[in-house]
């Protein structure tokens, strides 16, 4: 490959990462929304059968195949300290890269694409800290609903393997 070609898929990279952006997929769990930015998000599935795992954390369900991949599954109410709720029809898994894999999140249900300018971020309060607020990258009010947005390398930062 030239680097006139190499340098052009470099630049079509970055321009897709820049149209992503301050984009964030949002969810719901219970009446909280949520969102997770474009970024991280490879895929939205269907809730599917889930095998489960011996000696894993509480709030991993287990593991499935996704695509020909084995992902491990977390059922994002659970690691959020909230009671476990039967799965139903608009329960759903969002399939995120992280640290050069994918996980599942299971979720209640998926909301909508938002764009939450920079400008529009806040800090989460210091409120003594609850599970999920440990997790947050900014809140946000965005046409009257509150997101919560979450930060990534904090979310998954507990269940990675040091080197």
């Amino acid at each position: 490959m030239s680097n006139e070609t190499n340098n052009e898929t470099s630049r079509i990279a970055e321009d897709s990462l820049d149209d992503m952006k301050g984009r964030f997929l949002t969810f719901y769990i219970d009446d909280a929304i949520y969102g997770i930015e474009l970024y991280y998000i490879a895929d939205i599935v269907n809730i599917q059968p889930i095998t489960p795992v011996p000696g894993l954390p509480y709030y991993y369900k287990g593991i499935v195949n996704l695509r020909g991949k084995v992902a491990p599954i977390i059922d994002v109410r659970l690691k959020f300290g909230q009671e476990e709720r039967p799965y139903d029809a608009r329960t759903c898994i969002l399939v995120v890269d992280v640290a050069d894999m994918q996980v599942g999140l299971v979720v209640d249900r998926v909301a909508e694409v938002v764009t939450i300018n920079s400008e529009d971020r806040n800090p989460p309060p210091d409120l003594g800290m609850r599970n999920e607020e440990r997790f947050l990258s900014s809140i946000a009010n965005i046409g009257g609903k509150v997101i919560l947005a979450i930060d990534c390398d904090k979310f998954f930062q507990s269940d990675r393997r040091p080197n």
